[in-house]
């Protein structure tokens, strides 16, 4: 069960920590990368709480966030909890406001008191995606152009493009729509959960926007997201399965199967993957609102490879 609601906190002074947002970071084996990340969180303006999920498998980054002058909360589930880790930090949260940051990303300064202002003018409002710098050079992430093109309708109630897909480490959420819509989903676990976040966001009658007036740094280690391959794939075809039609969900899938024939390794271990988690995903299926099912469809053309639809 999640934890009741916490109401808004009142507005910052200009000397003090902002208090509308804290940030969640999950990491797993990657001490170096985790401590730049809490180097760059602690120096941003807003000074916003930060709640490490720790899923490694030993003691070393537990033991050097611990050490770093930044007043970290770290929690340890004792396992890898996978994306699920930010619904642990989602519930430990004590702010209205969460942004995501993974171990290998961080927020430009004055990004977060942004999200923060965009969140409180619009009370519907559940999710609002940043724009993503990638690398040393901050090459703008093709997500970017993908978000701030969608054809989607826009709400005039809401700041930006409706969109039902994100960056995961570059977003900030409403906590109450986030919890009510039931964090990430324990199916997916891990790699292009996105989309399903958005899916139920949207089905609960909370708003999805991009904002590129806010910003994420990303710096991925490029063998990282190449071992994630296979989790997208995956996760593609086992988020219809949770959500769209069948016929949907059986085109995917017979793609997917061809694919697997025809040698892709990826493919392989996708297929692998989904005829494990297949069960459980249909026990835990279910149709999306028509309103929301129409706006998949607009989003059903090809699109990035593991970032869901826009």
């Amino acid at each position: 069960m999640f934890p009741r609601s916490v109401p808004d906190a009142p507005p910052a002074r200009a000397d003090a920590p902002d208090g509308r947002v804290t940030v969640a970071v999950i990491t797993r084996d990657r001490c170096a990368s985790v401590l730049r990340t809490l180097d760059a969180l602690t120096a941003l303006p807003e000074r916003p709480p930060v709640i490490v999920v720790d899923n490694s498998t030993d003691d070393a980054t537990l033991l050097a966030v611990r050490r770093h002058p930044a007043a970290v909360r770290v929690l340890r589930p004792g396992q890898n909890t996978g994306a699920l880790g930010r619904n642990l930090a989602v519930q430990q949260a004590r702010t209205p406001y969460v942004a995501f940051s993974d171990d290998d990303s961080w927020w430009e300064p004055g990004s977060l008191g942004r999200a923060a202002d965009i969140l409180d003018a619009h009370p519907r409002l559940g999710l609002v995606a940043a724009r993503t710098l990638v690398g040393p050079e901050g090459a703008d992430d093709p997500l970017n152009d993908v978000l701030a093109a969608s054809p989607l309708p826009r709400d005039p109630d809401l700041p930006g493009p409706a969109i039902l897909g994100f960056l995961g480490c570059a977003c900030v959420v409403r906590r109450d729509a986030f919890l009510a819509a039931g964090g990430y989903h324990p199916v997916l676990f891990f790699g292009g959960e996105e989309t399903l976040l958005a899916y139920d966001l949207a089905a609960g009658g909370w708003g999805v926007t991009y904002a590129p007036s806010l910003t994420a740094r990303h710096h991925p280690e490029p063998s990282h997201r190449a071992d994630r391959g296979h989790l997208q794939l995956r996760n593609e075809v086992l988020t219809l399965w949770l959500r769209r039609p069948v016929p949907v969900a059986l085109k995917a899938s017979a793609r997917l199967t061809a694919d697997a024939v025809t040698g892709r390794p990826a493919a392989r271990r996708a297929l692998r993957g989904v005829l494990t988690r297949l069960p459980a995903a249909i026990a835990r299926r279910r149709r999306l609102p028509p309103h929301v099912e129409r706006a998949a469809r607009l989003l059903d053309g090809p699109a990035p490879r593991g970032r869901g639809p826009v």
